[in-house]
C-alpha cells in the first residue's frame, strides 16, 4: 500500500530541472512541473495500478506531472462527472488536458456527454477538452458506430471559428481521427472540412486544410 506523500517523494527524487526549459518551448505551463518524462510516470502508474482514492489525493497536490500520474492510474468506473468538472476546471497545459483525457476521460460513460458539455466552454482548456475528448474516443473505442462520430461533426464545424491555438489543434485532430475511422466517416470528414473552408477565417483554413492533406491521402 502506497500513500500520497511516498509517490511525492517519489517523483521529486526523480525530479529534473533540465527538462523544464524544453516542456516550456512545447508550451508547457512549468510552474508546478518536476521535469519528469511521460514514459517514466507511465512505469511508475504500471507499479502503483489501479488507485482511484490516491488518484484524487494525488490530483490536489497541484504538482503537474502528479496530476498526469493520477490520470494513469485512476478507474474510469468510478470516475463522476462532478471529478470531471472539478479536474477539467483545473487544466493549466494542454498536455494535463490531452493526458487527462487520453488516460481517463474517454473511457468514461460519460465521454460523449462531456465532450459536447466542454466544446461550448469559454475557457481555452476546458473547450480543448472537449475535442480532444471526441479525438481519443475515436481512437480508443473501435466498436463505437457511426452514428456517434457523424453527430461530432457539426460541433467541429461550428466551433472551428476559434482561433486560439490550443483550441484550433484539437478541433483539427478530433476531424482527423473522426475521418481516419472508415470510409463513410473518411467522407463526412472531408465535407465538414470543405464546410468549414467556408468560414473564410485564418483559424478555419488551417484546420480544414491540414485535414484535408491527411484525409485525401489515405
Amino acid at each position: 500500500m502506497v500513500n500520497t506523500e511516498e509517490i511525492i517523494d517519489l517523483l521529486k527524487q526523480q525530479s529534473n530541472p533540465a527538462n523544464l526549459a524544453g516542456m516550456k518551448r512545447f508550451g508547457i505551463e512549468v510552474n508546478t512541473a518536476l521535469g519528469i518524462p511521460i514514459p517514466e510516470l507511465r512505469k511508475l502508474a504500471g507499479i502503483i495500478k489501479k488507485d482511484h482514492n490516491l488518484a484524487l489525493a494525488l490530483w490536489e497536490t497541484g504538482i503537474h506531472e502528479a496530476r498526469i500520474l493520477a490520470s494513469m492510474i485512476d478507474d474510469p468506473k468510478l470516475v463522476t462527472t462532478g471529478q470531471m468538472d472539478k479536474w477539467v476546471g483545473d487544466f493549466n497545459s494542454w498536455d494535463l488536458c490531452d493526458q487527462a483525457c487520453g488516460n481517463l476521460f474517454d473511457k468514461t460513460p460519460f465521454a460523449i456527454e462531456k465532450a459536447l458539455q466542454y466544446s461550448l466552454a469559454k475557457q481555452e482548456f476546458v473547450k480543448r477538452a472537449g475535442f480532444v475528448l471526441m479525438a481519443e474516443y475515436a481512437v480508443h473505442h473501435k466498436k463505437a458506430d457511426d452514428e456517434t462520430f457523424l453527430a461530432l461533426l457539426p460541433v467541429i464545424e461550428r466551433e472551428a471559428l476559434d482561433e486560439r491555438n490550443f483550441v484550433k489543434k484539437a478541433i483539427n485532430w478530433a476531424l482527423r481521427q473522426i475521418g481516419k475511422r472508415n470510409d463513410t466517416l473518411k467522407h463526412a470528414a472531408i465535407d465538414t472540412a470543405n464546410k468549414i473552408l467556408l468560414q473564410n477565417t485564418k483559424a478555419a483554413k488551417w484546420i480544414a486544410n491540414d485535414a484535408l492533406r491527411e484525409l485525401k491521402n489515405r
